[in-house]
Order: structure tokens, then sequence, then C-alpha cells
């Protein structure tokens, strides 16, 4: 039961104003702390800032923050069935970086995420799939590094599924747009990420 409470806490739902005879799709993101914007408020984290650019634009969608602090993709795996409960049109899976700070196998990391994609699949064959690629740093050496990120490409190509290349871009590195623990995106770098996402995001919105 406190794992079931831990996640329903960690699932949010921004819905768009709608008329009742237009039924919203649903975006999910599934993710660790970056997606459950640790640190920053629920409304500063970048799936409410999606969703608030999905209501501007006049979409027919709901955003459904499915991030959870310190998840894994063994973690996302698990989860994704009772997620799959509702219905899932976009699937953004922002899973991988607890892996790589934990040194991970990574074919295992692989086999978790294509695991998530196939679940997703099997229940809708028509939903799309978005892989938030991450990277991780250089002291895990530049073969594990390298063999990280390209985890999120072969996946990618391997699915049919769009990559965004790095989730972080722009704000990764950068003290300014980082909490103090230089790791968690502070509101100014959830807003970044949300443009980055935003660009990749919205042509599949519009042909959805």
């Amino acid at each position: 039961m406190p794992a079931i409470f831990a996640i329903a806490l960690a699932l949010s739902f921004f819905s768009p104003v709608l008329g009742a005879e237009t039924p919203a799709k649903t975006v999910v993101f599934l993710g660790d702390s970056l997606t459950a914007g640790l640190g920053v408020q629920p409304s500063e984290a970048f799936p409410a800032l999606i969703a608030e650019k999905i209501r501007a634009a006049g979409l027919p969608f709901e955003v459904q923050n499915a991030g959870l602090s310190g998840d894994t993709s063994a973690g996302g795996l698990r989860r994704i069935d009772w997620l799959l409960q509702r219905p899932i049109d976009i699937l953004v899976i922002e899973l991988g970086a607890n892996d790589g700070l934990r040194g991970l196998e990574l074919k295992s990391m692989k086999a978790n995420l294509q695991a998530i994609i196939d679940k997703t699949k099997a229940k809708n064959p028509q939903v799309k799939i978005v892989l938030a690629g991450m990277q991780v740093p250089p002291n895990l050496g530049p073969e594990y590094a390298s063999g990280f990120q390209r985890v999120f490409a072969e996946l990618a190509r391997e699915n049919n599924a769009t990559l965004i290349p790095f989730l972080l871009e722009g704000v990764g590195g950068h003290r300014e747009f980082n909490q103090q623990d230089l790791i968690h995106p502070s509101p100014v770098g959830h807003r970044i990420i949300a443009d980055l996402v935003w660009r990749t995001l919205e042509p599949i919105l519009r042909k959805s």
C-alpha cells in the first residue's frame, strides 16, 4: 500500500479546457525526479509547462506527470502496467539517468526500456513514443558514457520512436539553470527543457 500511495502522489493531471464532445487524448511523461520536478513547484515542472503550451495551442490532449524521484528503468517497468489502466496516446519516456549514475548494466537498462515500449504498444499499437536521451558524467569512463547515449539512439531507431538527443541540452552543467545540487533544474531550467521538448512534441500532437 505505501508503494501504491507513493506512486499515486507522483501522478498529476493537467487537462486542457475542452468541450464535452471532444474527448481528450493523453500524453504521459514517465520519468524520474527530472519529470517529477524535484525541488520546484508542480506547476513549474516541465510536464506542467507542456500542458500550458497544449492549452494555449488549443490541442485536445491532457498531460499526466508520472515522474517518480529516484526511479530507474526497472522502476518504470514495474509501474507501466498500472499506468496502462488508462489509455496512453503519447508516451514520453525520461528514464535511465539513475541507472547511469549508479553504473547499472546498460543491457538491462535497454531491456527495461524496450519492455516499457512493448507493453505500451501492446495496449495501443498506434501509440507514439518519445525517448528523452540523457548523458552520464565522464567519471564513469568513456566506454560506459558512449554506450549509455547509444542505448537511446538504438531504441529510437528500433522502435520507430522520436528521440530527444539530450533532455538537459542547454541546462545541464549550467549553474544558473540548476538548483544548488547542480543536478536538478531550477524553474528557469524547466522552462528551457519545456521549450526543447515542445519543439519535438508539438508536431506529433498536431498529427495525432
